[in-house]
């Protein structure tokens, strides 16, 4: 089998559209653009006295404008200053009715100082009386606290050294007791007996002690041990007594 053909027949682009023709209009060329209509000289000129002749009218707007705010402030300002006047008059008078009052007033402080310092001397020496009292009083009461508190630790003082005396005649009577059956002990015996002795034989009384609460104690055990197997025994010997006699029946 032979090889496919594949190729394809090579078209030239530009022989293709001149075959073609032109191209159909489908806006504004560039040639239409540079052939626009396109105004004078004249006609610019008149456009620019036109825009000139614009801005002057609102020149003059604005100017008149103006004049008219002008005008109101110098109206305003006019009320304004009749205004002050009239309170710079008012402020005048009461000024002057001030000082008539001053004057007045003068003359009767003058009169009235001498009561006032007369007074204030009285209201001074008060014044100091009364600290003087407060004074005396906040002595007293520290000399209150003072006792006071003086007192609770001597009271406080008497009670630590009464019982530390209660502790010490304890302490000398139970030593006094002590020395006592000491005594008594040593009595007993052949002679007077040492520190030592006395020592010994009390140790030697604890231990007879200790043995005698030993062997009670023992005693009480075997007892009740004792008892115990009695009883036992007791109940086997009713159980034999109780079985013989259905036997003989």
């Amino acid at each position: 089998m032979g090889k496919r053909d594949n190729r394809v027949a090579y078209m030239n682009p530009i022989a293709m559209a001149r075959a073609r023709g032109p191209a159909q209009n489908s806006g504004p060329t560039i040639q239409d653009y540079l052939n626009r209509p396109r105004p004078t000289w004249e006609e610019v000129k008149e456009q620019l006295e036109k825009k000139k002749k614009g801005s002057r009218a609102l020149a003059e707007f604005e100017e008149k404008m103006n004049e008219n705010w002008r005008k109101e402030l110098e109206k305003h300002r006019e009320k304004l200053m009749g205004g002050n006047e009239s309170s710079s008059k008012k402020k005048e008078k009461k000024k002057k009715e001030k000082k008539k009052s001053n004057r007045l007033s003068s003359s009767s402080s003058s009169s009235s100082s001498s009561d006032s310092s007369s007074s204030s001397s009285d209201s001074e020496d008060e014044d100091k009386k009364q600290g003087k009292k407060r004074r005396k009083k906040k002595y007293r009461s520290s000399r209150k606290s003072s006792a006071s508190s003086t007192s609770e630790s001597e009271s406080d003082s008497k009670d630590s050294t009464k019982k530390k005396r209660s502790k010490e005649d304890y302490e000398k009577e139970k030593e006094g007791k002590n020395h006592h059956r000491k005594r008594k002990k040593a009595d007993r015996g052949d002679g007077p007996l040492s520190s030592e002795s006395l020592s010994e034989s009390d140790q030697t009384e604890e231990v007879q002690a200790k043995k005698k609460k030993n062997s009670e104690e023992k005693e009480k055990t075997d007892k009740t041990k004792k008892r115990k197997k009695h009883k036992k025994h007791g109940k086997k010997k009713k159980k034999k007594i109780a079985g013989s006699n259905s036997d003989s029946e």
